[in-house]
């Protein structure tokens, strides 16, 4: 008798191969048959109408605090991701140094927007080195499976200390010594290496992160301090994707180790014309495993009186009446004549960057021109493609009135709580014909939901949920992607690029990691305020509806949206995946 039998669903393997009718049998944590079950099971699922995928395996998350205490690892286990891998960015909590624990605190905060109150609340801090750090990894059960990087910034403040985000250049000895941490960090089980060289990243007090400015002989010694192993990515967030200084190293760097690269572009100009494109190309061309990361849709910062971020924060009426009030307070205020004569008038940067005035500078820049063009308001079922005409601008035009006053008036639509998205780099042309050339090359890995990170400005990590949904099946202006491919994509191509080779697939011998979701049903709601993180700490979360089922390792973790209690996930260590056992007799 077997454990589990799902029956009757409509199955999309991992492969990529046409979906088709069938039934799927679970012994323990693998999967031992798939096609026509005969036989009984402990628990049957009637699958019919359904759609049975594998686990999705998200590849950027940033749940290294978070996987220390919490079991659930939500919101990215809502929306059926069975495997996380974190310890992206150069980022993380290990190796550190006694005393050392705040600055990585400060880092992740600044760089990641995860409250520094929670971080120290909920990080009890049983390690000093990498290994050490994964086997509180192990120690913890959860719902899903994570993995992570040896992150760079933690490498360098651990052997250099408060020089480590200076602009002092580590001497020989030093390089030496951060990369035999990263070659531990390695052997003990982590997945690969992190690194950021993106202006971007900043920590608390708006220093540059440690190894944004590292030279090249330090970046490739870190990275071939991995040379020899059997596993092991050189994950990188880059504004510099495609220089050529850059590409001769990570070139060089991938032919002589044969070890997968995955870079992330953070610059506006990777976003336009074909130059992500072209890398991967090049890539695949000369048979280099060299893969750009990409999501679904543009990063969305969310505006709001329940997110960190509107036009008005930065006016000084909000910061001496509003900025410290409840959501309920706030818009008693707002709703007055004086508070809202007042905002409506003062000026700030961010006013400026709104109405597209010219005196704007920088933020003119960064928002291309007049803010209110590209933001939107999400309603209860977001539209993340919308038209010009749709965001706040265009409805102020379309209705006779200033965009600021429009912009006002809907803040405090819904008690408040309507959210506006703001999607930032290649949405210049209010499609997504950029994302759909590029997520379709075959040496393009998606990714970057960051599920965990920026919990007061962007809630991405149901990325999955959306480029299932959004891509197979609600696009309208362009092309879709077969559900096949958009699955395969998830699955196997995100395991398989990491060494996961024993999931991502429905294959007898392989983990039973899957979803039962209902398709036509499958929505995201529109992202919350909540406030659950240790010390109280606020996040903004995206539930989803339509998956019926998930199940870890052969187990119900989630039935309809709700947590079953159990926690068969783990800590997945590089080199070390679980054996394929023989099929379970009957």
């Amino acid at each position: 008798m077997r454990d589990l039998i799902i029956r009757n669903g409509t199955i999309v393997d991992g492969t990529g191969a046409p979906a088709f009718q069938g039934d799927i049998a679970i012994q323990g944590d693998r999967i031992v048959e798939v096609g026509k079950v005969e036989g009984a099971a402990k628990r049957e699922i009637d699958a019919t109408g359904l759609t049975v995928t594998p686990g999705w395996v998200d590849i950027h998350t940033h749940y290294d605090g978070q996987a220390t205490w919490d079991p659930v690892m939500a919101p990215s286990s809502w929306h059926g991701v069975t495997t996380a891998i974190m310890g992206n960015c150069g980022v993380g909590f290990a190796p550190v140094r006694p005393g050392q624990e705040n600055f990585l605190i400060e880092l992740m905060e600044g760089v990641e927007d995860i409250p520094g109150s929670a971080l120290a609340e909920g990080i009890d801090w049983k390690w000093e080195s990498f290994p050490e750090y994964l086997d509180a990894l192990e120690a913890k059960p959860r719902a899903i499976d994570v993995g992570t990087h040896v992150p760079h910034a933690s490498v360098r403040a651990y052997v250099l200390g408060e020089r480590c985000n200076t602009d002092y250049q580590p001497n020989a000895d030093e390089i030496a010594q951060m990369a035999a941490i990263v070659r531990e960090g390695v052997e003990a089980g982590a997945l690969g290496f992190s690194t950021s060289r993106t202006l971007l990243h900043k920590d608390l007090k708006g220093v540059h992160m440690p190894g944004t400015f590292a030279g090249s002989d330090e970046m490739l010694a870190l990275g071939m301090s991995m040379k020899g192993l059997r596993h092991g990515v050189f994950e990188m967030v880059s504004d510099h994707l495609g220089d050529d200084d850059e590409w001769m190293w990570v070139k060089g760097f991938a032919a002589e180790t044969k070890l997968p690269v995955t870079l992330v572009a953070t610059s506006a100009g990777a976003y336009e014309g074909d130059k992500m494109y072209n890398i991967a190309e090049e890539s695949r061309k000369h048979g280099m495993d060299i893969r750009p990361q990409i999501a679904g849709r543009p990063t969305g910062i969310l505006h709001g009186l329940t997110s960190s971020f509107h036009v008005f924060m930065a006016s000084p009426t909000w910061k001496a009446k509003l900025a410290d009030a409840s959501l309920e307070e706030r818009l008693a205020l707002m709703r007055t004549p004086e508070i809202r004569a007042a905002l409506l008038s003062e000026d700030s940067p961010l006013i400026r960057a709104a109405i597209g005035d010219g005196q704007a500078g920088d933020l003119a820049v960064a928002f291309g021109g007049s803010l209110l063009w590209r933001i939107f308001p999400l309603g209860e079922r977001p539209n993340y493609e919308p038209d010009r005409e749709q965001s706040v601008a265009g409805l102020a035009q379309a209705a006779g009135v200033p965009p600021l006053h429009m912009m006002y008036d809907l803040l405090l639509r819904d008690g408040g709580r309507e959210l506006f998205y703001q999607p930032l780099g290649g949405y210049v042309t209010y499609n997504f014909d950029f994302f759909r050339k590029n997520m379709q090359h075959p040496n393009v890995l998606f990714g970057l939901s960051d599920g965990g990170a920026h919990c007061g400005v962007i809630a991405d990590a149901g990325m999955p949920t959306f480029i299932l949904s959004y891509w197979a099946r609600d696009r309208v202006k362009g092309d879709r992607f077969p559900l096949e491919f958009l699955v395969r994509k998830l699955t196997s191509d995100t395991a398989r690029a990491y060494g996961l080779n024993d999931r991502g697939q429905l294959k007898p011998g392989l983990l039973a990691d899957l979803n039962i979701i209902d398709f036509e049903a499958l929505n995201l709601d529109r992202p919350v305020a909540v406030h659950d993180l240790p010390a109280g700490g606020r996040r903004l979360v995206q539930k989803a509806e339509g998956y019926r089922y998930t199940i870890k390792s052969g187990q119900v973790t989630f039935q309809d949206g709700e947590h079953t209690g159990a926690l068969p996930g783990g800590l997945v260590r590089g080199g070390r995946e679980a054996v394929i056992l023989p099929m379970a007799a009957e």
